[in-house]
């Protein structure tokens, strides 16, 4: 691969904090409630969901331009969940919902979203890692 920009960001653990080279990210880390922690920072999952559901919505729009379809009105939310894995250590998996307009539901929809996941850059590095759920609203 040539790259073409390099994100660089520093993190001490789970409840420190996390800090991009250029000084745009800087967050205190924190353990969610759930996970037993007092859910005040941002956990890696958020910034993972985040930057996944980014990610895959400007896939869509570059596959939609392409196709001349019209995206406008489409939002995209991902759901990364964390719990144990089968090997005692801990696994993510994720839900991408994509909120598509009347015009987009059915076939077409679906076709989208899967050329979407093919192209996209975060669902390529997580084939194979982790399930990825797909679903239209």
């Amino acid at each position: 691969m040539d790259a073409l920009y390099t994100a660089v960001a520093t993190a001490n653990g789970r409840e420190g904090r996390a800090v991009s080279s250029d000084g745009q990210i800087d967050l205190p880390l924190g353990f969610p409630t759930a996970l037993g922690g007092n859910g005040k920072g941002t956990n890696p999952e958020q910034l993972f969901a985040a930057g996944y559901a980014a990610c895959f919505a400007s896939a869509m729009g570059n596959i939609a331009r392409q196709e001349k379809i019209d995206v406008s009105d489409v939002s995209v939310t991902a759901e990364v969940s964390i719990g144990k894995d089968t090997d005692g250590g801990f696994g993510l998996a994720v839900v991408m919902r994509a909120e598509l307009p009347d015009h987009l539901q059915g076939p077409a929809g679906e076709d989208l979203l899967k050329k979407t996941h093919a192209f996209c850059p975060y669902s390529k590095a997580t084939r194979g890692n982790i399930p990825v759920e797909l679903v239209i609203e």
